[in-house]
């Protein structure tokens, strides 16, 4: 029996994924969960935080368009409970609207497009990955504003 090369994450990361769009959930819930992590829905801002108040999550992945709520009123207050964990925020108006890690909160805002899959898991692990120990050769990854290209 030979064993079979994966792209499992070794240790599964808790990831709370908001969304007021149930398929656009249904999909990232899918290929997060096929990467090996493990996903928390939320379908709401109010849901994310109330998720937060009972367990806690390694990284957050919000869309920006939600209403009541939109993504960076939930990355304000979640910022503002001190909750410590990377964020990803998605949007497909973050090009027309300028929407960035330093006018947002989050770590990471990715454009939504037809390479969103591949970002979305790149930015996932790259988040999600340890950092080095102090003294190590490359400093820390800044914050990123991150198109549909790579």
């Amino acid at each position: 029996m030979r064993s079979t090369q994966t792209n499992r994450a070794p240790h599964p990361a808790r990831i709370l994924l908001v969304d007021d769009n149930y398929d656009g959930v249904l999909a990232r819930r899918a290929v997060l969960e096929e990467l090996g992590y493990r996903v928390v829905p939320a379908h709401s801002g109010a849901e994310a935080l109330a998720c937060l108040a009972e367990q806690s999550c390694d990284l957050m992945i919000t869309d920006y368009k939600m209403s009541p709520m939109d993504g960076v009123e939930l990355i304000r207050t979640v910022r503002e409970r001190e909750v410590r964990m990377p964020i990803i925020l998605l949007s497909g108006f973050a090009d027309c609207i300028g929407l960035g890690p330093e006018s947002t909160g989050a770590d990471v805002v990715l454009q939504k497009s037809a390479n969103e899959v591949s970002m979305l898991a790149r930015y996932t692990k790259r988040l999600l990955t340890p950092k080095k120990p102090a003294g190590a050769h490359r400093e820390a990854p800044a914050k990123v504003r991150a198109q549909g290209q790579s």
